[in-house]
């Protein structure tokens, strides 16, 4: 159960950095969906290693390979069931860390927990896990074809996108390395993260993601809020340290008549500080929140440590590791969210006589 993740609509994933393969298997798809392969590998590509300077060169194609529930094009309704296989290894790379707990890393907590761990890429805690909730996700988009979800890099360390997303183009966040919208700021992103990859150092960011078109009433009144079910989705991605939706923290300084969203006769709301979100349940408008991301635990310079036995030891990175995660936190973001909406959606249609008119 601690593999899986949704309610009604249920990932269970498999797989470790440097092993065969990744994959998982999704119950409760609906029937009779069309699928377009090609907008799932697209989504994984976003995602995959090596598409950029600014990012990890570990070459892999990361090919999905479908092996049930889909039949002539459309979902069966059946259990889904995918694999997608590791290709560009390098073990060695890691055997000097095999007894040594690096800082901020896993190795320590997995050797008490479990009594043994794969010191090879981090096995299970590989940000390659990843590619199991992008397939995912890239399904449950073509469930939800009406809602737009769009994600990008909104801060890289001090160097902030300050334009509001609503004046910003998302048809151009693939336009650079960086994936942020606005050029200028992408500019500045981008030659920040060249500086400190020289540096043999690492840097966090935030990504903001924006949901349009979500119909009201998405989400349960208690455990199972919109924003809770989002929070928990993105708080599980590697490096992750943090989640506000709508005002945030900066909703703590201000006062109920400056928060409060007043209606519009048509039951939207003048201003949207709730996020789009209100009582755990959508409202109808845009759905909008961000994801904080620390800077890779990996650095390639020495650092004082431990070993398993306790002696210092001095662990410095080797091989191929991200200088910036966020540029390919992005796909992972936005294939999370359309993760979680649609469980929730299916959840809704069960519950609500008026969802099957």
């Amino acid at each position: 159960m601690f593999n899986s993740l949704g309610n009604l609509l249920n990932l269970t994933t498999f797989g470790e950095s440097h092993g065969i393969a990744y994959g998982g298997i999704i119950n409760n798809f609906p029937s009779g969906v069309e699928i377009n392969l090609e907008k799932i590998q697209y989504e994984l590509d976003r995602r995959k290693p090596g598409q950029s300077a600014i990012v990890t060169q570990r070459k892999e194609s990361d090919k999905v390979k479908f092996l049930s529930g889909i039949f002539e094009g459309k979902t069966t309704g059946t259990p889904i069931g995918f694999l997608v296989e590791n290709e560009n290894q390098k073990s060695k790379d890691y055997d000097h860390i095999a007894e040594m707990y690096r800082p901020s890393h896993a190795d320590f907590t997995y050797d008490q927990k479990f009594d043994i761990r794969d010191y090879r890429g981090g096995g299970k805690s590989s940000a390659r896990e990843t590619i199991n909730w992008v397939v995912a996700g890239a399904l449950a988009k073509q469930l939800l074809p009406e809602i737009e979800i769009n994600a990008y890099v909104s801060s890289v360390g001090d160097i902030f996108c300050e334009k509001p997303y609503q004046a910003l183009d998302f048809s151009k966040t693939e336009n650079n390395d960086v994936r942020c919208p606005d050029a200028e700021t992408a500019e500045k992103m981008i030659a920040r993260i060249k500086e400190i990859k020289k540096e043999g150092n690492t840097i966090g960011g935030t990504v903001t993601c924006v949901i349009k078109n979500v119909p009201v009433g998405i989400g349960e009144p208690v455990f199972s809020k919109l924003q809770a079910e989002l929070a928990k989705a993105m708080l599980n991605i590697n490096a992750c340290k943090g989640f506000e939706y709508g005002s945030g923290f900066c909703g703590a300084k201000m006062t109920g008549s400056e928060h409060n969203d007043s209606f519009n006769t048509d039951f939207s709301t003048k201003s949207n500080l709730s996020g789009g979100i209100q009582g755990g349940i959508s409202n109808g408008m845009d759905i909008y929140f961000r994801v904080a991301f620390k800077p890779v635990a990996t650095i390639l310079r020495p650092q004082e440590s431990v070993d398993k036995y306790g002696n210092p030891v001095i662990v410095e990175g080797k091989g191929r590791h991200d200088p910036c995660v966020v540029p390919r936190a992005v796909p992972i973001v936005e294939n999370l969210a359309a993760f979680v909406l649609a469980d929730l959606f299916l959840i809704n249609k069960t519950r609500n006589i008026n969802q099957f008119k």
